[in-house]
């Protein structure tokens, strides 16, 4: 058996002369020794090795195997060497390094971050909901009639089980007072749906971000001030924020925002930027319903909410011309953002 084992020896060494790529090399090991080698066939006649012989066989093959897988790992590193050798010719290594490419967020990124920097320090926290939503939580609850356009499926992307992509990021203030007791501040950034046609102003899906405050006795000057505050940080301090009557079904009274910007030698400019108002006694009562207490009673409880589109903040900010901009990830566009 020892007349065996030098010979597998002799004759591995000799055929790893002529390995000259690494599927040749597996295919040498796999030969010497994978499960069916010529190495593994020898070691299993040691069986039939008589007591007094298998320390010296047994040593012998421990030798063999050893200086077989060792050749095969020098082989396989000098294949590489000269893989990585072929792979540098040509390269000039005199030419100067190439300057990294700086990378940025996202335009709607950085407006987002930003509102919600502002927010936190005003003691709002973040919440999450799902983008699939129930009726009830997108509509019922919000006080919002069964015969509102929104609830259209030309306005709504509506599946089969009577289910929505959410329109708004509003259910998530509906699903946090469903499981959490007032006091609640919260911020609900996220994406909304609507079967709108794509054009320079509209996306069939957009980012949002609302916020809601319920607690005893908040007023309407709590959302005058934290508003006025929000887009005072994102816009400047000294930027003017109106307020306009309007009608929203989920708040009452409900309001416009707008604030005026000026551009580069253009007269002072209005621009719609939000909608918010207090909290509709309905909502509470649904609320209130769908819990199955009294946490929420309108008599006990006032509060505030309020929506944005963070598109819309991004093409204000920068004067972004068309919204598609904001997806087509087209880098020349975005590295204004670096």
């Amino acid at each position: 058996m020892i007349e065996q084992l030098e010979a597998i020896h002799t004759e591995a060494l000799q055929a790893l002369a002529g390995i000259d790529s690494e599927s040749a090399l597996e295919d040498y090991r796999i030969r010497f020794l994978g499960k069916k080698g010529a190495l593994t066939q020898v070691a299993s006649g040691m069986r039939n090795v008589s007591k007094e012989d298998k320390p010296k066989v047994g040593q012998k093959l421990n030798e063999v195997r050893q200086a077989i897988t060792s050749a095969v790992e020098q082989q396989a590193a000098d294949l590489l060497a000269k893989k990585d050798a072929l792979a540098a010719q040509g390269i000039d290594v005199t030419l100067p390094g190439r300057q990294p490419q700086r990378g940025a967020l996202h335009p709607l990124t950085q407006v987002m971050d930003r509102g919600i920097r502002a927010l936190r320090q005003m003691g709002f926290t973040l919440a999450t909901g799902p983008e699939i939503e129930t009726e009830f939580h997108c509509f019922d609850a919000l006080n919002t009639p069964q015969d509102h356009p929104a609830r259209n499926e030309k306005d709504t992307f509506y599946f089969g089980d009577g289910n929505l992509l959410r329109t708004h990021t509003s259910s998530v203030q509906v699903r946090t007072m469903e499981t959490t007791p007032p006091p609640v501040r919260i911020i609900a950034p996220g994406s909304a749906y609507r079967r709108d046609e794509i054009d320079a102003t509209h996306l069939s899906v957009f980012s949002q971000m609302e916020g809601l405050y319920v607690a005893e006795d908040v007023s309407l000057g709590d959302l005058k001030g934290t508003l006025e505050s929000l887009f005072r940080a994102i816009f400047g301090p000294k930027t003017p924020v109106r307020f306009r009557p309007h009608f929203f079904p989920f708040t009452e009274p409900s309001f416009e925002i707008d604030i005026q910007l000026q551009a580069k030698d253009q007269e002072p400019k209005w621009i719609e930027i939000a909608g918010c108002g207090m909290v509709d006694p309905n909502v509470f009562a649904q609320i209130c319903e769908s819990r199955g207490d009294d946490l929420y009673d309108p008599d006990r409880v006032t509060g505030f909410a309020f929506g944005l589109g963070l598109e819309r903040l991004a093409m204000i900010m920068w004067g972004i011309p068309d919204i598609r901009l904001l997806i087509e990830n087209d880098q020349r566009f975005l590295k204004q953002f670096a």
